[in-house]
Order: structure tokens, then C-alpha cells, then sequence
């Protein structure tokens, strides 16, 4: 299978490219070392749900994600980590200000859906780690 997302660097910094639409991202890193590791989670998030590529290149990070409806929540600061802030953006994670959580929308996106309150209390919610035997 073919990578959706290939790397290539302009000037100092790299960027991705997606293979079908031609759409370049900027991986907002000049170490290459660094930019293989996140286009390889990008890739991999187009190959596996969230939640599945969660549990297999960021166990930790699993055991935090909470299924809100169809999105996936995670509450990690990205000021305290803004490595892992890296690569939960290239599997298409983004920081929500108002929530102080990291979110996927794993494939159910509404730019114009508003939810005035918590969605929690609108939704199942639920630890998915804590459905699964030990």
C-alpha cells in the first residue's frame, strides 16, 4: 500500500504532501529525525482509527483518550508536552481552547455544530481502555 502523506523539505523546514490531492502541510520542524516520526504517524492514522492507532504508537496517551460521541478526547496540556502536542496534530488531533482538551473527530467533523454545554452530558462517554480485560 502506498503512503498517503510523502516528506519533502523547503528551505529549512519539512512539510508533507498528500498523494491524492497534492495539499502540502508543513510539519513545522527542521530535524528530520523529527519530521520521519510524524509523517509516519500521519500515515499510520490514515491506515487505522484513532483509537487503534492511539493503543499501538502511544499506549500511554490511550489509557487518557475518552470517546465523547464519535470523537476522541484527550486531556493532556500541550504546553507541558509539546512533543507529544507534535504528534497528536499529524494524527489529526487539534487543541480545543474553550474544552482545555485534544480532540479527533474521527471522521464525524461539523465546522457549523455548536454545543453550548458539555457534549458529555449530550452523548455516551465512556474510557475505552476500561472496557478492555487486563
Amino acid at each position: 500500500m502506498e503512503p498517503k502523506f510523502t516528506l519533502f523539505r523547503r528551505g529549512e523546514v519539512y512539510y508533507s504532501q498528500h498523494s491524492a490531492t497534492g495539499k502540502q502541510t508543513s510539519l513545522r520542524t527542521n530535524d528530520e529525525t523529527e519530521a520521519r516520526s510524524l509523517l509516519h504517524a500521519r500515515n499510520e492514522s490514515q491506515r487505522q482509527p484513532a483509537l487503534n492507532c492511539l493503543r499501538s504508537l502511544m499506549p500511554r496517551q490511550y489509557e487518557l483518550a475518552e470517546v465523547v460521541g464519535h470523537w476522541v478526547w484527550l486531556d493532556v496540556s500541550p504546553a507541558r508536552k509539546p512533543m507529544l502536542a507534535k504528534v497528536l496534530w499529524s494524527l489529526g488531533f487539534h487543541w480545543n481552547q474553550r474544552r482545555t482538551v485534544w480532540q479527533h473527530p474521527c471522521g464525524k467533523f461539523d465546522p457549523l455544530g455548536s454545543h453550548p454545554t458539555d457534549p458529555r452530558a449530550k452523548y455516551r462517554c465512556y474510557f475505552p481502555a476500561d472496557t478492555l480485560p487486563a
